[in-house]
Protein backbone atom coordinates (compact mmCIF):
# COMPACT_ATOMS: atom_id res chain seq x y z
CA UNK A 1 0.00 0.00 0.00
CA UNK A 2 0.96 3.92 -1.07
CA UNK A 3 1.57 6.64 1.19
CA UNK A 4 -1.86 9.05 2.44
CA UNK A 5 -1.30 12.24 2.72
CA UNK A 6 -3.35 14.87 4.72
CA UNK A 7 -3.95 18.32 2.07
CA UNK A 8 -4.61 21.59 3.88
CA UNK A 9 -5.04 25.11 2.00
CA UNK A 10 -4.47 28.23 3.91
CA UNK A 11 -7.33 30.05 2.82
CA UNK A 12 -6.20 33.31 4.97
CA UNK A 13 -2.70 33.09 2.23
CA UNK A 14 -4.89 31.20 -0.84
CA UNK A 15 -5.04 34.67 -3.95
CA UNK A 16 -8.09 31.95 -5.78
CA UNK A 17 -5.87 31.73 -8.69
CA UNK A 18 -7.31 28.08 -9.23
CA UNK A 19 -4.21 26.76 -10.49
CA UNK A 20 -4.50 23.97 -8.20
CA UNK A 21 -7.43 22.74 -9.92
CA UNK A 22 -6.59 23.53 -12.98
CA UNK A 23 -3.65 21.07 -12.07
CA UNK A 24 -5.73 18.52 -10.14
CA UNK A 25 -9.42 19.44 -10.18
CA UNK A 26 -9.93 15.90 -8.83
CA UNK A 27 -7.70 17.28 -5.41
CA UNK A 28 -8.88 20.85 -4.96
CA UNK A 29 -11.95 22.96 -5.70
CA UNK A 30 -13.11 26.71 -5.44
CA UNK A 31 -15.93 27.75 -3.55
CA UNK A 32 -18.26 30.43 -4.19
CA UNK A 33 -15.44 33.20 -2.87
CA UNK A 34 -12.98 31.50 -5.09
CA UNK A 35 -10.89 30.05 -2.15
CA UNK A 36 -9.68 26.55 -2.89
CA UNK A 37 -10.27 23.58 -0.76
CA UNK A 38 -9.04 19.85 -1.00
CA UNK A 39 -11.83 17.68 -1.78
CA UNK A 40 -10.76 15.25 1.01
CA UNK A 41 -8.26 16.05 3.50
CA UNK A 42 -6.73 12.73 3.38
CA UNK A 43 -6.06 10.37 0.04
CA UNK A 44 -3.55 8.46 -1.81
CA UNK A 45 -0.18 10.09 -2.98
CA UNK A 46 -0.94 11.62 -6.46
CA UNK A 47 1.65 13.59 -8.49
CA UNK A 48 -0.85 15.63 -9.47
CA UNK A 49 -1.60 16.98 -5.88
CA UNK A 50 1.88 17.81 -5.41
CA UNK A 51 2.06 19.11 -9.07
CA UNK A 52 -0.57 21.78 -7.33
CA UNK A 53 0.99 22.06 -3.96
CA UNK A 54 4.29 22.78 -6.22
CA UNK A 55 2.80 25.48 -8.40
CA UNK A 56 0.73 27.72 -6.07
CA UNK A 57 1.75 30.65 -6.61
CA UNK A 58 1.59 31.89 -2.68
CA UNK A 59 2.40 28.38 -1.49
CA UNK A 60 -1.00 28.11 0.43
CA UNK A 61 -1.22 24.36 0.14
CA UNK A 62 0.91 22.06 2.68
CA UNK A 63 0.81 18.28 2.53
CA UNK A 64 2.39 15.78 5.19
CA UNK A 65 1.89 12.14 5.35
CA UNK A 66 -1.00 11.16 7.59
CA UNK A 67 1.10 8.36 9.07
CA UNK A 68 3.96 10.41 11.05
CA UNK A 69 3.15 13.84 9.99
CA UNK A 70 6.68 14.57 7.93
CA UNK A 71 5.97 17.22 5.17
CA UNK A 72 6.07 16.25 1.88
CA UNK A 73 5.45 19.97 0.57
CA UNK A 74 6.65 21.93 1.29
CA UNK A 75 9.86 19.68 2.37
CA UNK A 76 11.80 20.73 5.47
CA UNK A 77 14.96 22.06 4.78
Amino acid sequence: MGDRWHVEVDRTVCIGSGMCVNHAPQGFRLDTARQSHPREGELDANERVLAAAEGCPVEAISITLVDGGEPVFPPED
